[in-house]
């Protein structure tokens, strides 16, 4: 997967830290900072498709991601037609 929009990320001169938040005010203050950034949907695609499991990407939290995938699933499994 092409990772050259990382170079973009309002997130790349950042500490990492401020993405990988203990708790629901650090995640708050990750999704304002991705809120403006210009790269924010290749970067929720790439943790939805390598499946990350920590952090905020894209402004989607841990829990959005999850939930972002249920979705996915489910829709991916109403249009496949049974032979």
């Amino acid at each position: 997967m092409d990772t050259e929009w990382m170079r973009q990320g309002r997130c790349r001169d950042m500490d990492p830290a401020i993405f990988f938040p203990n708790d629901g005010v650090g995640v708050q203050v990750a999704q304002k900072i991705c809120a403006e950034c210009p790269v924010k949907e290749p970067c929720l695609e790439y943790a939805l498709v390598n499946r990350v499991d920590h952090g905020v990407w894209g402004g989607a939290s841990e829990r959005e991601r999850r939930r972002l995938l249920r979705k996915r699933r489910l829709a991916e499994s109403s249009t496949v037609s049974p032979h």
